[in-house]
């Protein structure tokens, strides 16, 4: 077995590959030192944080604002793609054919569509036909302060509930089909005498499932969809074309009125990169823990 010194020795090629990347690293500083450009870094501050002089305390402004509605937007997302990915999944392996031709030519549909022109798709069918259907904000506006006050604390605020709640829905949609062929793979990884173990012992495929399977693939599951979570942050920049307030979408509309292009574009690239790479830090620490798991 190699020891860790010798799995980590590094090549001439590693090298000459940290040197073209600290070259290019070097290269875009340079360019962007020299630009012709009036820089304005001044202006990000005052667009994370702003002092409230009726309560006398620093709320978030509009960045920080977006920041969080795109961390609720994806929470919630991934949830909804979560509960419809495991239930499409489970229906992706049925022997019954209707079951297996309906979620496939769902899963095809998402993958090889753009996903531009399915968000607007999804966006539009649910805030215009599902939502009014439903009467989700004749619902809203009917709550007590306090329950407006505690929705907004974990969704949005009662008059762009709708439209969150439509983001939700149009993000959840788009990332179940993934999610799905997630599920049908960790199902399909289980051994089939797992199948057959179960079958001999009474269970009927629903029980074969719930009992045996899933909580089986489960284990395989886990890391690539914790892996699918990170993508639906980034996809949710996507959502900011149906103006719904999240960090890309607010970061547009300061760009428009400061034009502090550059610096906003890379405040939101080192936003993005931070919530997306600690979430990176923790999948590979998931997927180490299941790996020394699986070994024992």
């Amino acid at each position: 077995m190699r020891s860790p010194a010798h799995r980590w020795r590094f090549r001439w090629y590693d090298w000459l590959l940290i040197a073209l990347l600290a070259g290019f690293c070097i290269f875009v500083a340079y360019r962007l030192a020299f630009l012709n450009y009036k820089w304005n870094w001044g202006v990000i501050p005052t667009y994370l944080v702003r002092f409230d002089e009726e309560s006398g305390r620093w709320l978030p402004n509009l960045l920080l604002q977006g920041l969080f509605t795109t961390i609720k937007l994806s929470f919630w997302g991934a949830l909804v793609a979560a509960v419809v990915g495991l239930v499409m999944g489970v229906l992706r392996v049925s022997h019954r054919l209707f079951f297996k031709l309906t979620t496939r030519t769902y899963v095809e549909l998402i993958r090889n569509t753009p996903p531009l022109v399915l968000v607007i798709l999804f966006y539009y069918f649910v805030s215009d036909q599902i939502l009014p259907v439903l009467g989700v904000d004749d619902f809203v506006r009917s709550l007590s302060p306090s329950s407006q006050q505690w929705l907004a604390l974990v969704s949005a605020p009662p008059s762009l509930f709708g439209q969150f709640l439509s983001g939700v829905i149009t993000v959840g949609l788009f990332q179940s089909a993934y999610v799905t062929e997630i599920v049908r793979a960790g199902i399909e990884a289980v051994g089939r005498g797992q199948w057959d173990a179960s079958r001999a012992i009474g269970l009927n495929r629903f029980l074969q499932l719930r009992l045996v399977i899933v909580p089986q693939a489960l284990r395989m599951m886990i890391p690539p969809l914790a892996n699918e979570f990170i993508n639906t942050i980034k996809y949710t920049s996507i959502i900011s074309l149906i103006s719904i307030q999240e960090l890309t979408f607010q970061g547009m509309q300061i760009m428009s009125s400061t034009q502090a292009d550059i610096e906003i574009l890379l405040t939101l690239f080192l936003m993005y990169l931070l919530i997306c790479f600690s979430l990176s830090m923790w999948v590979h620490r998931l997927e180490k823990k299941f790996t020394a798991f699986r070994r024992r």
